[in-house]
């Protein structure tokens, strides 16, 4: 299985942010979207730039350095840069072994230069499970013909 058939299933939508909102911006938008992660992009221009990814990690990190105020923390100024991206051609079993060897809970899918989706860790383990479950209704099949 590829993470285009699961960006296929979940959806292509990604939530962003612009590196120069607050903390507390971050904040209101994770827990309104119920998700852990926003990348932070450049929407000037014709094309949005990824600059980043801002996690609830680094929310914790801020909030901890900085006395628990995040109003007036910047995204810029605490997000995740040099991001681990992948392909939607990538094979679960990879993206899998990249987020476990990594330590990453949030993979941005990148194709042509343009963020086509956002893979967390529980979308790969969903579908590892998905596909041992018919491996093993097959196998079942199988043996009992």
């Amino acid at each position: 299985m590829t993470l285009r058939e699961i960006i296929r299933h979940k959806g292509s939508f990604v939530h962003t942010i612009s590196p120069c909102a607050s903390l507390y911006d971050v904040s209101v938008r994770l827990v309104e979207h119920h998700c852990g992660s926003l990348v932070v992009c450049d929407e000037r221009g014709p094309r949005r730039t990824i600059l980043g990814i801002i996690t609830e990690r680094d929310l914790l990190g801020a909030a901890a350095a900085n006395g628990g105020t995040l109003v007036d923390l910047c995204v810029v100024d605490h997000m995740t840069t040099g991001l681990i991206t992948a392909h939607p051609d990538d094979t679960v079993e990879d993206v899998m072994g990249v987020m476990t060897e990594q330590r990453i809970r949030h993979l941005p899918v990148i194709e042509d230069d343009e963020l086509v989706g956002l893979v967390s860790i529980g979308d790969v383990v969903k579908a590892q499970h998905d596909l041992a479950i018919q491996e093993n209704f097959y196998l079942k099949t199988y043996i009992q013909s």
